[in-house]
This record gives structure tokens, sequence and C-alpha cells, in this order.
């Protein structure tokens, strides 16, 4: 049986969502998933066949422990199938300018952690004002406003395509388990 490891970074809860429901659909697809938060484990990849990297971005980057942890772990990830999902509300937007700042965070993280994933899964994220402290409220809603979103803070509002992230975790699974098969059947010859 092929062996994912989904470790995720969340900051207001989103990125956890999305982890949960890629471990879920890993699961169904016939692979056994450990689902772990950065900041609670030491885990090492070392173990598994694959690992999804997920953390959300905030001012610009990505949370202190992710960062840690592929920086850690980096050379036994560059070994194996890997793939980080980066959530953001920013791909939401689909002006040159947004695209490019994205793709600069995501290159700033790889290059200081020395990690290669062979995928980079954009996910929209969530728009959470009722969690939201007073100031994050306020500095999220100007953002937000400027872009031409949701800005009323009575209320949530979830942009994550939940059958995108389902389809790439059946994507990733057969990857995974195909790769695995194969080191197996070089294993017995």
């Amino acid at each position: 049986m092929t062996r994912i490891l989904v470790i995720y970074a969340s900051t207001h809860g989103q990125t956890a969502k999305v982890a949960g429901a890629l471990a879920e659909t890993l699961r169904r697809c016939g692979a056994h998933v450990d689902l772990d938060e950065a900041r609670r484990t030491a885990r090492a990849p070392d173990a598994y066949d694959a690992v999804i990297v997920a953390a959300s971005v905030h001012a610009g980057g990505y949370q202190k422990e992710i960062q840690r942890w592929t920086r850690t772990h980096a050379a036994a990830l560059n070994r194996k199938p890997t793939a980080f999902v980066s959530v953001c509300l920013g791909v939401l937007q689909h002006e040159p300018q947004v695209k490019r700042e994205l793709e600069s965070i995501v290159g700033r993280l790889l290059e200081a952690t020395g990690w290669e994933p062979a995928t980079v899964k954009p996910v929209a994220g969530a728009l959470l004002y009722t969690r939201y402290n007073w100031f994050v409220r306020r500095l999220m809603k100007r953002i937000v406003a400027k872009a031409g979103g949701d800005t009323d803070t009575s209320r949530d509002y979830e942009y994550t395509n939940w059958a995108d992230v389902r389809a790439f975790g059946e994507e990733f699974a057969a990857r995974a388990m195909k790769r695995t098969e194969e080191g197996r059947a070089l294993a017995i010859a």
C-alpha cells in the first residue's frame, strides 16, 4: 500500500480543511495517509512514498513551521513524489501582476528551503471575517475591496473549489501509486 504524508500549516483553518480533504481523497484512492500539522509534528517524510505539503500565504510568505519543516527535510522530499499546495486568495485575481507575485512567493519558499516539488497547486482560500480580530478584519476588508471582492464582514466567504481539490488529490494518488508499484517491481526483478 502506498504511504502518503499530508503535512500542513494553517493560520485561520482553511488550509487545514484543504489538507483534510486531500487526505480523505487519497484514502478513498487506496493510499495509507497520515495527516499532520507542521507545528505539532516531528514526523519525517522518510517512511512515506509521497508527500503533499500545504500552507497559506499571509503577508507575502508562508508559515514559519512549513519553512522549517521543508528546509529540514528537503533532501528526503526531493527523492520522492511531492506536491506543494499554496492556499491563497490571490488566485482569484487573474491579473498578470498578481500571478507573478504569487509565483514569486512560492519561489522564495522553494529557494530558501532547497525543496523542488514535482507539482505546485494553487488553491483559493477563504475570507473568514468572523474569525479575524478587529485589525485583521479591517485590513482584509481593505485589501479585498481594492481587488473588488466581498467586503461584508458580518459573514465568511469560502472560495475553495472542492471538486478541483479532490481531482488534484486523485491525480496525485494515481502518480504516487504508479511510482510505488514501479519501485516494487524493480526491487523484485
